[in-house]
């Protein structure tokens, strides 16, 4: 197991950068839902939890844990959600940036000041112009505030997903939470599309032209 640390951070507020934060995102993949973007900011004085690792090698009972301990620990935090109506109109790749920015924006907000330094999860992704900014492959597996933004995003969509399962029963989005599942597949196509899947997706966008 792989357990993220510090060194990156540290090794940013010693060049000065104060402010430094953490990016991931959840739900880039989904046929349904929005994508949800977390953002963490530590600080010198940042208790480490020792749970806090990539979302994905935990399991839900361990995301839901530490997610309240992450908000309280840590300097600041935001959580953006962008819609999949807003997906389908812009593009994945540009939603997943409305969601890193509105984030960003809440931690702003919350410290008064701006970020120095953006330290972000994958290579694929847009850059947030007018910050530095440095994107890393698997980075919510390496560096702690990455990974403590990648558990918020995730326990935050999930929560969503179960939410808005109660909403649209038939598609059992409380099991899969919008992922091409053989379970989704098949509500898909017996039921048809609903309000919350992204119509711009290959796989719903073919139901769509059929009728479904």
């Amino acid at each position: 197991m792989v357990f993220p640390d510090t060194k990156l951070e540290k090794n940013l507020w010693k060049k000065g950068f104060k402010y430094v934060v953490g990016i991931d995102e959840a739900g880039r993949g989904p046929l349904a839902g929005p994508v949800c973007a977390g953002a963490v900011l530590i600080g010198k004085d940042t208790e480490i939890l020792a749970l806090v690792r990539d979302s994905k090698k935990m399991t839900e009972k361990q995301r839901e844990s530490v997610y309240e301990e992450i908000k309280s620990s840590t300097k600041a935090w935001g959580v953006c959600m962008v819609s999949s109506k807003v997906i389908d109109e812009v593009g994945i790749q540009e939603a997943v940036k409305l969601a890193m920015e509105g984030a960003l924006r809440q931690i702003e907000e919350k410290i008064g000041s701006r970020a120095d330094y953006l330290i972000v999860d994958g290579t694929n992704v847009s850059t947030i112009s007018g910050y530095h900014m440095t994107k890393i492959k698997a980075g919510d597996l390496k560096h702690y505030s990455i990974s403590a933004a990648s558990i918020l995003a995730k326990v935050e969509r999930d929560r969503y997903m179960r939410k808005i399962a109660k909403r649209y029963p038939q598609y059992m989005f409380e099991k899969h939470v919008g992922y091409g599942t053989k379970l989704h597949m098949d509500l898909l196509k017996e039921y048809g599309p609903c309000d919350i899947h992204r119509g711009s997706f290959a796989p719903v966008r073919k139901l769509i032209e059929k009728g479904l």
